[in-house]
């Protein structure tokens, strides 16, 4: 089993505008076999009960990532979603495959 290559968009404030709002820089990278694969009713339910966002997909991110993805806008398949809560992850010594860590989406609107 192989991942696909997605796309993580960071953000980076660079200043502070006339009103005194950040300004921000955007940054893009690849990251390779990310497993894409359906949330659960359950996690579907739940999220949309604390945050009000519906979940789209759960991605599966290869171990000794040391990407952030919290707060982050992820791109695939033509379309941009949103990261959702904070990351879990598994000890790599316990998790038999190469993914050891599940990252919620919504699309991005």
């Amino acid at each position: 089993m192989r991942g696909i290559t997605i796309i993580l968009h960071d953000r980076t404030q660079t200043g502070i505008d006339a009103f005194n709002r950040p300004i921000y820089m955007e940054t893009s990278e690849e990251v390779e076999n990310v497993l894409i694969g359906e949330p659960s009713t359950d996690d579907i339910t739940t999220e949309l009960n604390l945050s009000g966002k519906r979940i789209a997909y759960t991605l599966g991110i290869p171990k000794g990532d040391a990407h952030t993805w919290t707060n982050r806008t992820v791109e695939f398949w033509g379309e941009r979603f949103e990261t959702v809560g904070a990351p879990t992850q598994g000890i790599d010594a316990l998790v038999p495959t190469p993914w050891n860590k599940k990252v919620k989406v919504a699309r991005y609107e």
